[in-house]
């Protein structure tokens, strides 16, 4: 079961982590550890909805939990040492400015706009309304707007 659930849900969990950790170490360890904590506490799964909720709940705990501890020591956070390509400094710029905002924000519109996922489907993830992911979607948009503008002038 779990060698199913790591190849079917590792890569976006590991860009669902990225959102909100700027290295890739720390994202990996944030899925690892979720990883860790299904193996050693088994969870019964109702179904592959609650499955995928389940691990991208833990996961924005987990990488939360990760960055929380990293500016309480007052560390900063690694930063990925590799060079974008041209292609990606649009994708990276945007991505990294939805990094920036709250996790309220930033993990709704990474899930919506990165991963695809309908505001219905990312209420049932997140345990929300569908109505207040619609208001957070619109929020974050807004807020990610005005920091791109500000990154502009």
């Amino acid at each position: 079961m779990l060698e199913r659930i790591v190849s079917a849900y590792s890569p976006m969990l590991l860009r669902l982590a990225s959102t909100r950790l700027s290295s890739p170490a720390d994202a990996e360890d944030a899925v690892q550890e979720v990883f860790l904590r299904l193996l050693s506490h088994p969870v019964e799964f109702r179904s592959s909805e609650h499955e995928k909720a389940w691990l991208i709940r833990c996961t924005l705990h987990r990488a939360g939990d990760i960055r929380k501890r990293a500016e309480k020591k007052n560390l900063p956070l690694e930063a990925a040492g590799e060079l974008p390509t041209p292609e990606q400094l649009e994708t990276d710029t945007i991505l990294n400015a939805v990094r920036t905002l709250p996790q309220k924000y930033s993990s709704i519109l990474y899930l919506r706009y990165y991963e695809g996922y309908t505001a219905k489907e990312i209420g049932r993830f997140l345990g929300l309304p569908a109505a207040t992911v619609g208001t957070r979607l619109a929020r974050g948009r807004e807020k990610l707007k005005k920091l791109l503008k500000e990154t502009e002038d």
